[in-house]
């Protein structure tokens, strides 16, 4: 589990309409940036009485609550404390990759109400692997004591390109027959709500940068997995998508060395070819056939066996110089390693960061921090939460939480990005 991170909300300075207001008050207080009505004064620079006007609003209408009483400095009466209430609805997260997929049930408060991770091959195709993910998704809801009806959003990472504006992946390589597939439309229509497609990294790169304070984007995420994964975030805290949504799709740029390997995008001398943790699994298994997956690899590196250590650092080679070339590029404040095998010992970690500041200038370096993921296995659930929570209470939205909500019949909202 992860503990709330930053929500971004809308400037109020200067004439704003009462959408924005009432946006920057809900966002303030599900970030639990502020808590009470002077904390919200004090945030926003508006004045009290029109503090006060879209907080009374807030709190009529169910979507902000009172809960017990905030602590005040000095003298004074306790101020009440204010949260969201259960009554706007709850997003839903599916952070799926090549083998396994985490779900996740969250209110508009970032309160965790249900999560598991569960088998998913993306093999399976996209027909058979949707109707799956949703009926995970609709057990979890009962399992949080909820209705499909409470959905107010629903975002999902898949591991490949992904059209976010469309809901669609874009010729994932690692996923057959999902090309163009109209997920977000078909998720969409079974949840009546609307929802996000999005690459999984740019999810995971989302909750990792929102963890950290501000100063510490740009940020750069790397997963390393089943393939090689990049996702950017700019130092205003947002994902950095590209054009056509194929930004950060690193683990299919050549690197020295590679030679003739044959990556699964079908070109020769990708890095994933090599430094992912599938490339590294198949070179083990010449000498540990007995090796069965991701964790046994995982597993192995956790026990310092010499085999799997010394494939890892070799791994880092060509890693780092992709990752010394994007420093050089993007020049990110922050740069961290997620998956497994970075995760189970600091190899892949310290071989990545010899080459970068071997490689990479000082004045691209001086200030660059290069870790470890902070979240872990739960970045793409809380960059997922954090990409609906902001669009629910977005101006153009917020209004929508002050009417009753659409019979569980109402026709799908329409899907964005």
């Amino acid at each position: 589990m992860w503990e709330p991170v930053r929500l971004t909300w809308p400037s109020v300075s200067g004439r704003v309409d009462s959408d924005t207001v009432r946006s920057s008050l809900a966002r303030l207080i599900a970030s639990g940036a502020a808590d009470s009505r002077v904390a919200l004064v004090r945030a926003t620079g508006l004045s009290r009485t029109s503090v006060n006007t879209h907080l009374d609003q807030l709190l009529e209408a169910g979507v902000v609550a009172e809960s017990g009483r905030a602590p005040v400095a000095g003298r004074g009466r306790p101020a009440h404390r204010l949260a969201l209430a259960a009554r706007p609805g709850v997003i839903l997260v599916a952070d799926v990759g090549a083998h396994a997929a985490r779900l996740a049930v969250t209110d508009l408060g970032q309160n965790l109400l249900a999560s598991r991770q569960i088998s998913f091959d993306v093999g399976q195709g996209p027909q058979q692997g949707l109707k799956a993910l949703g009926d995970q998704l609709a057990e979890l809801l009962t399992e949080a004591g909820l209705s499909p009806d409470e959905v107010r959003w629903l975002s999902v990472g898949l591991p490949g390109p992904v059209d976010s504006h469309m809901g669609r992946p874009v010729r994932p390589p690692i996923m057959p027959g999902w090309d163009g597939f109209p997920v977000g439309d078909q998720l969409g229509e079974r949840f009546s709500c609307s929802v996000l497609v999005d690459n999984d990294v740019n999810l995971m790169a989302l909750g990792e940068a929102r963890a950290l304070p501000p100063e510490a984007s740009p940020l750069l995420y790397i997963k390393i997995g089943t393939g090689i994964g990049g996702g950017l975030v700019t130092d205003e805290g947002q994902p950095h998508r590209g054009a056509d949504g194929a930004a950060g799709d690193i683990g299919h740029v050549r690197v020295p060395g590679a030679g003739d390997v044959v990556c699964v995008c079908g070109n020769v001398g990708c890095v994933e070819a090599v430094s992912s943790a599938a490339a590294v699994l198949s070179q083990l298994r010449e000498r540990q056939p007995a090796l069965r997956g991701i964790e046994d690899l995982a597993d192995r590196l956790r026990a310092g066996d010499a085999d799997a250590v010394r494939a890892v650092r070799a791994a880092a080679e060509p890693l780092g110089e992709v990752v010394a070339t994007l420093v050089h590029f993007y020049n990110p404040r922050t740069v961290l390693l997620g998956g497994l095998v970075s995760t189970a010992s600091d190899d892949m970690l310290a071989g990545i960061r010899g080459v970068v500041y071997r490689r990479a200038l000082p004045l691209a370096t001086r200030n660059l921090s290069l870790t470890h993921s902070r979240l872990g296995q739960f970045a793409g659930v809380a960059g997922g939460a954090v990409a609906g929570i902001e669009r629910v209470l977005s101006p153009q939205s917020v209004g929508e939480l002050l009417a009753p909500r659409p019979s569980p019949t109402s026709e799908a909202a329409s899907v964005t990005g």
